[in-house]
Formats: structure tokens, C-alpha cells, sequence
């Protein structure tokens, strides 16, 4: 029923879009769509109006797929106006990062093995410090002189982090 209205609606579509090609995919699009709303169930009643409103929708469609793709190349482009990563995706700080997280961890590692072990659960599991006293079998006092320990050294660590970006 559709197949006799695919010539007018091809010469609708010309006349939108002035290209061939392009009413042709149009016209195909249309009669796609209204197809698989006749198979869905969905009366057509009268389908030359039918096609033509959705040859238009489509080519709403169409034009704002364009519209999205259509950018500057970017190899023409200033680098003033160039998107930038954010400043901790660039190479230099995440090198930076790394740097900082492996004295961390050497700081940690050297620390004794009880004073790193109640360090550690502060620091990575978050516990409180009674409940690594309970843990450990130790003294408050004790898991309070660990704890501090580790925060100095992690400390430590910062000092030259702070002094190489001063000089920069």
C-alpha cells in the first residue's frame, strides 16, 4: 500500500533537501518507520500524509545529527582554545602522584612491624584506636605512640614533595 506513494514521497524529499541521495535515505527512512507502524499494530489511515510528516520529522532528525557532528578540526584549532585535561590528569602530576604514593609506602614499610601493623589499620581500615588496642592486645597509650609514629613519617614525605614544587 505504501510502494505507491514512494515516488511522490522521493519528490517530496527532493524538494527539502535538494540532494538525491539524501531525499533518497529520507524517502527509504519514511516508508521504513511507517511500515513498522502498520506492523505494530497501528492503523494507517491515510498514509500520503503519514509518509510526507514523517519524511519531515526525519529530516529534524537528520539535521540535528548534523548539527552535533559538525565541529572544527582540531588540528586547525589554537591551542588557547584547545580543552585541556585537568591539572591532576596531566603527566607531570601524575607522575608526581606516583612519586609521593611510593615514598608513603616506603615510609610505611620502614616503620617496626607493630607500629606499621596499628598505623596501617588506622590509616587503611579506619578503625578507632580502642578498637586496635582490643585488636593488637596493646595499650591505648601504645596504639596512640604508633599512630603518630606513622603520621611523622608520612610527614616526612611531604617536606620534599613541597620543596620540588616551590622550585617549579
Amino acid at each position: 500500500m505504501i510502494t505507491r506513494y514512494y515516488r511522490e514521497l522521493l519528490n517530496f524529499c527532493l524538494r527539502k533537501v535538494k540532494d538525491r541521495d539524501t531525499a533518497a535515505d529520507l524517502a527509504q527512512e519514511s516508508c521504513a518507520r511507517v511500515l513498522a507502524m502498520q506492523q505494530a499494530g497501528q492503523a494507517v489511515l491515510e498514509p500520503r500524509a503519514l509518509l510526507r510528516q514523517v519524511a519531515l520529522n526525519a529530516k529534524i532528525d537528520m539535521d540535528r545529527r548534523a548539527e552535533v557532528r559538525q565541529h572544527d578540526n582540531i588540528d586547525e584549532l589554537d591551542e588557547a582554545v584547545l580543552p585541556t585535561q585537568p591539572q591532576h590528569l596531566q603527566p607531570e602530576e601524575i607522575y608526581a602522584s606516583s612519586q609521593a604514593a611510593e615514598a608513603y609506602l616506603k615510609a610505611i614499610e620502614a616503620l617496626p612491624t607493630r607500629c606499621r601493623e596499628a598505623f596501617c589499620l588506622y590509616a587503611f581500615d579506619e578503625l578507632p584506636n580502642k578498637e586496635i588496642a582490643q585488636r593488637m592486645g596493646i595499650s591505648l597509650s601504645m596504639v596512640n605512640q604508633y599512630i603518630s609514629r606513622g603520621k611523622l613519617a608520612c610527614a616526612a614525605c611531604q617536606q620534599p614533595q613541597k620543596g620540588s614544587h616551590a622550585k617549579e
